[in-house]
């Protein structure tokens, strides 16, 4: 039998944080830091990829990417350094303030419902095919780069979206189904052909019993309740 070579990808989420300040206020940052418990579900995922040595790291370059892949790596003897790919950036929101409150769940919720059409955009913002059009050649040059067997890529809930959509489906559709939690581990093998093995694997709540909404859908629930401040 033929051997297969194949080199493996762990495709992490970046861990908590808040988009709310002290009194409520709903404030999209790029710079936006780990939460306490984001802090803690890093390190818990650190302990679960303790036996995988990676050759290659790369983060969106945004801090929430970048502080969770350096609490993943934290204590190794030997870790590659943390490359950013801006290309890798999470979809970006437009003027989100102006969406009137009857729009805010096809805002909010309509990129990550069922196969979404490319002119689809994330709070007026930007489109899913202009998603596509960053992260699928980013991805395919990483695949091209013979210089690594194991990666740990640490990213963002709609990025990781598109990335699996593309790697199951061959083709730009954007399956808004699936689910990304804070610190969810995927696992794909790179060969001939993309190899799926696992999907929103996460350390702190292997079974998800903690909630059955979704990350946006708990960011949309806090913001209406933002608007309705005084």
């Amino acid at each position: 039998m033929r051997r297969l070579m194949r080199r493996r990808i762990y495709l992490m989420r970046h861990a908590d944080v808040s988009y709310f300040d002290e009194s409520g206020g709903f404030l999209i940052r790029e710079d936006v830091p780990l939460t306490p418990r984001g802090r803690e579900r890093a390190m818990l995922a650190s302990a679960a990829l303790a036996p995988v040595e990676f050759d290659r790291v790369v983060a969106s370059g945004l801090r929430r990417t970048v502080e969770t892949a350096e609490l993943v790596l934290r204590g190794r003897e030997k870790a590659p350094p943390i490359e950013s790919w801006r290309q890798f950036s999470e979809l970006r929101s437009g003027c989100y303030e102006e969406i009137a409150d009857e729009k805010l769940d096809a805002s909010f919720l309509g990129p990550f419902q069922g196969t979404p059409q490319e002119s689809t955009r994330f709070l007026g913002g930007e489109e899913l095919g202009s998603l596509f059009d960053r992260v699928v050649p980013a991805l395919e040059e990483l695949k091209r780069e013979t210089d690594w067997e194991c990666a740990l890529l640490v990213l963002h809930g709609a990025v990781n979206r598109a990335i699996l959509s593309y790697m199951l489906t061959g083709k730009r559709i954007f399956l808004g189904n699936l689910q990304q939690n804070p610190a969810c581990l995927n696992i794909i093998d790179v060969g001939n052909q993309w190899v799926v093995w696992a999907i929103n694997v996460t350390p702190s709540d292997l079974i998800h019993s903690d909630s059955k909404c979704t990350s946006i859908e708990n960011i949309l629930r806090k913001y209406r309740k933002s608007r309705r401040r005084p």
